[in-house]
């Protein structure tokens, strides 16, 4: 499943190849830098079954070695929930036809924002790991989330989008 181990394991990035995207850089402001010059937002996709789907970010990424949720930079003019789409389907293979939108929530720096598009899986997949960003992608009780060493934005996220979550026995 893993078929970027070497390059997510390590501490340097990928070459990159091909153009950038102008929403691919760093702002910088009174609460820190953050990646995305438009903004930036990422998927908590949620199956009943089988818990969240998280992310265990390339060595490499900011707070490289954490677990969050698959997601990134948003590009010029697009739309948080279509960005956190996009990013998705781009790091794990989320199938946008497949899940339905819960609720966003929104971290708004005013300089910065990040939006989390929280989805229901209406149609269960098995992620896939498809660019260097991740070193591994996981499905993890709902219960078991704070197990993990989380990102410390997703860890800070976390509480507030958990008690949102739909109520299931053993979820």
């Amino acid at each position: 499943m893993d078929h970027f181990t070497a390059a997510g394991t390590s501490s340097t990035p990928p070459v990159r190849t091909g153009p950038r995207d102008p929403g691919d850089a760093w702002v910088e402001g009174g609460r820190g830098r953050f990646w995305g010059r438009f903004g930036a937002a990422g998927v908590l996709a949620f199956d009943p079954a089988k818990g969240v789907l998280l992310q265990h970010r390339a060595i490499w990424s900011h707070n490289g070695g954490t677990w969050g949720l698959p997601g990134g930079a948003l590009h010029q003019h697009e739309d948080p929930v279509t960005g956190a789409l996009r990013e998705a389907n781009e790091e794990a293979a989320v199938p946008a036809d497949g899940v339905d939108v819960l609720f966003t929530s929104v971290l708004d720096l005013d300089y910065w924002a990040y939006t989390t598009v929280v989805v229901l899986v209406r149609e269960p997949f098995d992620p896939v790991i498809s660019d260097p960003e991740s070193i591994e992608l996981q499905w993890v009780p709902v219960a078991g989330v704070e197990n993990k060493e989380l990102h410390p934005g997703f860890a800070a996220a976390w509480p507030g989008l958990r008690e949102r979550l739909p109520s299931r026995p053993g979820a």
